[in-house]
C-alpha cells in the first residue's frame, strides 16, 4: 500500500510536469504560429510558473485540513481542462489564462502526494518515498515531455497538448481507483506552520532553492531554441535529445535518492556543480554533434534531480511542517523557472541565446553559495553544544 500511494502519486506528478514543461519543446512553433518572438511565449512557462510562486504555499496552508485524495484528483481534474482547450488552439491571451489557473492547485498536488506517500511508511522510507513522487519529473522529461515534442513535429503543436490530456486522463483515474480516502486529522494553523519562517537555516534553504531553480531554467527553458540556433539541431532531433536528457535523467534521480540518504548537503552541492560544468562544456562542444550529445546526457544527469534535492534541503531545516515546507519548496522553485526563464529570456532577446548558459551559471554560483553559508552557519551553532 505504501508504494502504492507514492506511484499513483508520481503519476499525477507525470501529468503536471507534462502541462507545465510540455510547451519547452514547441515554443518555438508556438511562437510561429502567433507571430510572437520566442521571449514573449515563453509566457507559457514563465505565468505558470509565477502563480505557483505567488499562491503555493497560501492555497496548500488553506486546503491542509480536506482530504488528499479528493484535493489530488480534484487538481488533476483541473489540468484534464487545461489540456482539451490548449488542443484548440486559442487566440493567444486565452493560451496563457487556461495555463495558468491549474497552476494554483499544483503545489497542493505536490504536497499532498509527498505527504500522503511519506505518512502511509517508516521514517527512514522518507526521502525513498519522496524520491518516488518527485521521480515523474525524470519520468516525464523522458517520457512524455520529449514524446510530446517528437509528435508536435510530425503533426503540429497542438497534439502535444492532447498528449498531455491524455496523461492527466490516466492520473485521474489512478487515483480515484488506486487511492484510499485519506482524511486530514487536523487542520493545522497558520502560526504552527509559519514559525518555520524565523529559522535562519531554513531561510537560507529557499534562498539556495530559488538561485538552484533559476540557474537551471535560464536554459533549459529555452532548451528548444538553444539546440535549434546554437547547435543547428532539427525538430525531430532536439526530441530525440529531450529523450536522452530525460534517461540520464531517471538515473540520476534514483542515484540522488540513495545519496540524500547518506548526505543531504553534500548530494544538493554535487549536483549543482552541473551548473557551471553544462554552460563550459556546451561553449567548448562548438558544432561537434556528438560531443554535444554527450554533454546533453550529463545536462540531464545533473539537472534532473534539483526538485528532489531542494524539496530534501528544505525540509531538512524544518522540522514538523512538512506540507507547508513542500509547498515552499515548489513555490520558490517556481519562482526559480519564472526569473530564469524570464532574465535569461532578457538575455536573449539583446546578445542572442548562445549566452542563456552563462546567466544559468551565474545564479549556480549564488546556490552553492547559499549552501556554504548554511554549512557555516550549522558549525558555529554546534560548537558550543559539543564543548558543553
Amino acid at each position: 500500500m505504501t508504494k502504492r500511494i507514492a506511484y499513483v502519486g508520481c503519476l499525477g506528478v507525470i501529468g503536471i510536469i507534462s502541462t507545465e514543461f510540455g510547451v519547452i519543446g514547441i515554443l518555438p512553433q508556438i511562437a510561429a504560429h502567433y507571430h510572437i518572438t520566442i521571449d514573449k511565449a515563453g509566457l507559457l512557462l514563465s505565468a505558470f510558473a509565477l502563480v505557483i510562486a505567488l499562491t503555493g504555499p497560501f492555497m496548500t496552508l488553506v486546503t491542509s485540513g480536506y482530504d488528499r485524495k479528493k484535493l489530488m484528483y480534484s487538481a488533476i481534474a483541473v489540468f484534464l481542462i487545461t489540456g482539451v482547450v490548449s488542443a484548440m488552439a486559442p487566440p493567444f491571451w486565452l493560451l496563457v489564462l487556461v495555463r495558468i489557473l491549474p497552476a494554483f492547485l499544483q503545489p497542493v498536488y505536490i504536497s499532498n502526494a509527498i505527504a500522503a506517500a511519506v505518512s502511509s511508511g517508516h521514517k527512514k522510507q522518507e526521502h525513498q518515498l519522496m524520491g518516488i513522487v518527485l521521480g515523474g519529473i525524470a519520468i516525464s522529461m523522458v517520457t512524455t515531455v520529449p514524446f510530446a515534442t517528437y509528435i508536435a513535429s510530425i503533426f503540429t503543436w497542438k497534439a502535444s497538448f492532447i498528449v498531455q490530456t491524455f496523461i492527466s486522463a490516466m492520473a485521474f483515474i489512478a487515483i480515484l481507483k488506486f487511492m484510499p480516502p485519506m482524511p486530514s486529522q487536523q487542520k493545522k494553523s497558520f502560526g504552527s506552520q509559519l514559525k518555520i519562517l524565523r529559522i535562519p537555516a531554513f531561510l537560507i534553504s529557499v534562498a539556495m532553492n530559488f538561485f538552484m531553480i533559476s540557474a537551471w531554467f535560464s536554459t533549459y527553458s529555452y532548451f528548444a531554441d538553444y539546440l535549434g540556433k546554437a547547435k543547428e539541431m532539427d525538430p525531430q532531433m532536439v526530441s530525440y535529445m529531450l529523450f536522452l536528457f530525460g534517461l540520464t535523467g531517471i538515473v540520476s534521480n534514483w542515484v540522488a535518492g540513495k545519496m540524500l540518504g547518506k548526505s543531504i548537503p553534500k548530494t544538493t552541492a554535487f549536483f549543482l556543480t552541473g551548473t557551471i560544468l553544462i554552460p563550459i562544456a556546451l561553449f567548448y562542444s562548438g558544432a561537434n554533434t556528438w560531443t554535444t550529445i554527450a554533454v546533453i546526457a550529463l545536462w540531464g544527469f545533473m539537472y534532473a534531480p534539483c526538485f528532489l534535492n531542494a524539496a530534501a534541503y528544505m525540509i531538512s531545516a524544518a522540522p514538523g511542517a512538512l506540507e507547508f515546507a513542500n509547498s515552499l519548496a515548489v513555490s520558490f522553485g517556481n519562482l526559480g523557472v519564472t526569473t530564469g526563464t524570464f532574465l535569461s529570456g532578457l538575455v536573449i532577446a539583446r546578445q542572442g541565446i548562445v549566452f542563456a548558459p552563462w546567466v544559468g551559471m551565474c545564479f549556480g554560483i549564488l546556490a552553492l553559495l547559499m549552501i556554504l553559508l548554511r554549512t557555516q552557519m550549522e558549525k558555529r551553532k554546534l560548537k558550543p553544544q559539543l564543548q558543553h
